[in-house]
């Protein structure tokens, strides 16, 4: 008797060891795109690093997938449904609602209410993730973002007298004291892709997103009109897109323009100290336009315990700060912000700085039509004296939210 009951312990501990062996050996697939060859060796730098040091036996495998003008998406949409596709995927917060309305994400509001770190995030940028995921759950992991500001000339400031706004109404004020001796004081964005520095104009007077209609959105829209149509932009500006305001920023033509982070190497070549920047300033609210890059869990992971260990990795860990400093991204975790890397570069602090009041526009069905052709074409009319700043706004609404 004795001895069958040694061999039925035995063989209880050896399954037992077994269970936990499967347990903590697991492999999590992990999709991801990369903007160049060298962001892809860092990433299989940063996998490799978090398969040596996680300690739960856990591997992840990196797979690089192009980004292909951002049929990204739609390649792990495919796959996904038909159930090929990652345990967690590098991610832009626009994919959400259609994942979600599938039912292919994992919510991660019960690991992050466990998680130690959720604090190092910003609660406005949880507040962005839960509202791309619907308005209740967090689908999304925050990792990475790009954060507008505006870029200005020291020497042109102070040359027209000129201190750094602080306000909306200094801003505004600024862009018509810098208009002389052939420069413009602000470089504006009226073809595609504008939409997102003109957003700010409208959150300054206390406008929103929700309904573009109202007398303070409609305001905002008219300071955005006045300022062309006062000569305080080039006259090109309805139709100037990202090369343009950057051309005739670095050329001298203007004072001010707003970019981010990722035009500032490009900056300081050609101005070298003589070039600053700011936080789009407030009004009566505030708010600039947030590029983001995150990562989510699939629902059809097997190890999500797992996974959330990887995506931890990246949002806070070692993974945080390893790719920001190679990327020159903006850090969301508030430890990698403190780095002194990261607060003496000017534009990263200002970046960080403006990282609380960053935002998207809504994600709609209608969205990438509406920042394509429709924002663009109305704009531009309203630019022009073709329709009024309150014409403007109704058709931007109804084309939005039809």
């Amino acid at each position: 008797m004795k001895k069958i009951l040694s061999t039925l312990l035995a063989l209880m501990m050896v399954l037992s060891l077994a269970s936990v062996a499967t347990a903590e050996g697991v492999t999590i697939k992990y999709w991801f795109w990369a903007d160049n060859d060298a962001y892809a060796a860092t990433m299989q730098e940063m996998i490799a690093d978090f398969n040596a040091t996680n300690g739960q036996g856990i591997t992840v495998v990196g797979e690089q997938i192009p980004w292909d003008g951002g049929g990204y998406s739609n390649t792990v949409f495919t796959a996904a449904m038909g159930g090929g596709g990652p345990d967690v995927a590098s991610w832009k917060l626009t994919a959400t609602p259609s994942f979600v309305a599938n039912d292919l994400l994992a919510p991660l509001d019960d690991y992050l209410a466990a998680w130690s770190d959720s604090s190092q995030i910003e609660t406005s940028l949880w507040d962005v993730m839960r509202t791309a995921g619907g308005g209740d759950k967090v689908y999304v992991m925050p990792w990475n973002t790009q954060v507008l500001y505006v870029y200005y000339r020291p020497s042109l400031f102070a040359a027209a007298g000129v201190s750094v706004p602080t306000t909306y109404q200094e801003f505004l004020d600024a862009c018509a004291a810098l208009t002389k001796d052939g420069v413009y004081g602000f470089g504006m964005r009226g073809a595609k892709g504008g939409q997102e520095p003109w957003g700010s104009f409208i959150h300054a007077r206390g406008g929103s997103f929700a309904d573009l209609t109202t007398p303070e959105a409609v305001q905002g829209m008219q300071d955005f009109i006045d300022l062309f149509q006062k000569g305080y932009t080039p006259p090109t500006a309805p139709s100037d897109g990202f090369s343009q305001i950057i051309d005739n920023f670095k050329s001298g033509l203007t004072a001010m323009t707003i970019h981010h982070i990722g035009s500032s190497a490009g900056m300081v070549e050609t101005f070298g100290d003589d070039v600053g920047a700011f936080v789009f300033p407030a009004g009566v609210g505030q708010w600039t336009s947030m590029g983001d890059t995150e990562n989510v869990m699939f629902a059809s992971c097997a190890n999500k315990d797992a996974a959330f260990a990887w995506l931890s990795y990246l949002a806070t860990g070692k993974g945080q700060e390893t790719w920001c400093k190679v990327t020159g991204n903006v850090p969301v975790a508030a430890s990698v912000k403190a780095l002194d890397e990261f607060q003496q570069n000017p534009f990263m602090k200002v970046s960080i700085q403006g990282a609380p009041y960053a935002g998207i526009l809504p994600i709609l069905d209608t969205t990438t039509e509406w920042i394509s052709t429709v924002w663009p074409s109305t704009v531009q009319q309203a630019l022009l004296g073709e329709i009024t700043a309150q014409e403007c706004m109704d058709t931007l609404q109804a084309e939005l939210y039809k």
